[in-house]
């Protein structure tokens, strides 16, 4: 490990400052891939502060593998999790069983449940995409706006991109920060929940009221729903739940003093890739096999779903490039004394961080890795318990929510599948999303006070 490298706190801001600029003005102006434009926002930072260019390799070194060996795994059995639970049909599951018992008045409040719930082993893009269709029925059949129902689905599936693990996200921000998952899971659910419920039902009637979005003449060319061919809602839910059980054992294993013998079991089970594993092996039999794919055609689906984990890996290791850079530079102790001198809460901070990157580039992902590797260089960190580093996560992860517009991937896909202008995308998506950060903010100062 390097030592951290100092010099004077006016060249480490300025160098930042640079840094950050660099970082903008590729992504933005020069449209270069993000993944080199944090690269050389790194060099940059190490280049400004007077470090010797081989620290600076030995730090890009250390940033890249220390990051990567606790999420490559997970990026990647995420991922195999997801593709299983969408070619069998099991997010579409949940979905129709959810509105069925909640009925067409309340079907608004099972959507959002139901993104919540499928967000967490399904990426964004892939479950909106799988899911949309039912609320173009809905609205088609209430002769509602589409807003109505497609909003609270968006807030439950960005919700859980954000706030819940399995998603990548957030388990990032826990390995960087050194959160035990089991505690961001409650913390997510409980903070996530809220988020869902004002952005998602509340929010979807006032501008589904507002605004007529009425459904795409292409529905009609859509496929509905065969039901009989569905798995079955239990199994589905089941499965899902399987890695958040095992991670809250092991948590729960701590505390309980009847489960204290079996420790070494459950933090065996309840590692995060080795739950994930447990949980992809019943999704194998029990939605696959059974469902009549062989072995063959499961292992091209999964192998298939790893394809775009580069992207999502070669980011995460930016990310951690930038962290160890700031922290090696000693910029994150001189961020630290201005928190204090402002008396700014540090869930605050965070959450300023990943909003200012999330408005500049776009990416949430980008963001949430920026702000906490900005986060975990900071030494008042190391002081905080376990709860307090929770709100902290769940700052970044509103922060890294708000204001998505033009130059997030988001936006357009809603645009383009809605069929909606770019005003009223702003109105309805863009004001979701940041109801969703912001009430992601409120939860955590909460959190805090009682940390």
């Amino acid at each position: 490990m390097n030592e951290a490298f100092t010099t004077s706190p006016e060249r480490l801001i300025i160098s930042a400052l640079m840094g950050l600029a660099v970082l903008l003005f590729l992504i933005i102006k020069g449209k270069m891939q993000p993944v080199i434009a944090i690269i050389m926002s790194a060099i940059v930072i190490g280049i400004g502060v007077g470090m010797p260019l081989p620290t600076i390799v030995d730090t890009i070194s250390r940033g890249v593998g220390d990051t990567l060996q606790s999420i490559a795994l997970l990026v990647g059995l995420g991922s195999m999790f997801g593709a299983i639970l969408e070619i069998s049909g099991g997010a579409q599951s949940i979905a129709v069983k959810m509105v069925d018992k909640f009925g067409n008045n309340k079907a608004a409040w099972a959507l959002g449940i139901a993104g919540l719930v499928i967000s967490m082993p399904v990426y964004f893009d892939a479950g909106l995409i799988i899911l949309i269709p039912l609320a173009f029925s809905l609205a088609n059949k209430t002769k509602k706006s589409t807003l109505t129902y497609a909003i609270p689905l968006l807030a439950g599936l960005a919700v859980g991109h954000a706030f819940i693990p399995p998603t990548p996200g957030p388990v990032l921000i826990a390995t960087m920060l050194g959160v035990d998952l089991g505690i961001v899971v409650i913390v997510g659910l409980v903070i996530g929940a809220f988020s869902m419920v004002v952005a998602g039902p509340i929010f979807g009637k006032f501008i589904g009221d507002k605004i007529y979005v009425p459904v795409p003449k292409s529905i009609e060319e859509m496929d509905d729903f065969d039901e009989s061919k569905l798995p079955k809602f239990r199994t589905v839910v089941s499965i899902i739940l399987i890695p958040l059980v095992l991670i809250l054992l092991n948590t729960a294993s701590d505390v309980i003093p009847a489960l204290s013998s079996a420790k070494p079991l459950f933090e065996f089970i309840g590692t995060p890739f080795i739950a994930l594993t447990i949980a992809i092996l019943v999704a194998m039999y029990l939605l696959g096999t059974k469902n009549g794919y062989t072995r063959e055609e499961l292992e091209k689906i999964m192998t298939k779903a790893l394809e775009p984990t580069g992207l999502i890996l070669l980011v995460t290791a930016g990310g951690g490039i930038l962290r160890y850079m700031l922290e090696d530079s000693g910029l994150g102790v001189v961020i630290g004394d201005l928190v204090s001198v402002s008396s700014l809460p540090l869930v605050l901070v965070a959450f300023l961080v990943a909003g200012l990157v999330r408005i500049s580039i776009g990416s949430a992902t980008v963001s949430m890795i920026m702000a906490a590797g900005i986060m975990a260089s900071m030494p008042e960190i190391a002081g905080l318990s376990q709860l307090h580093l929770a709100a902290i996560l769940c700052a970044i992860s509103g922060g890294a929510t708000i204001m998505s517009h033009v130059n997030d991937s988001g936006f357009w896909l809603v645009t383009s599948l809605l069929k909606t202008d770019v005003k009223t995308t702003f109105k309805s998506w863009t004001v979701m999303e940041t109801i969703v950060g912001f009430c992601g903010l409120i939860g955590a100062l909460v959190l805090s006070i009682f940390a």
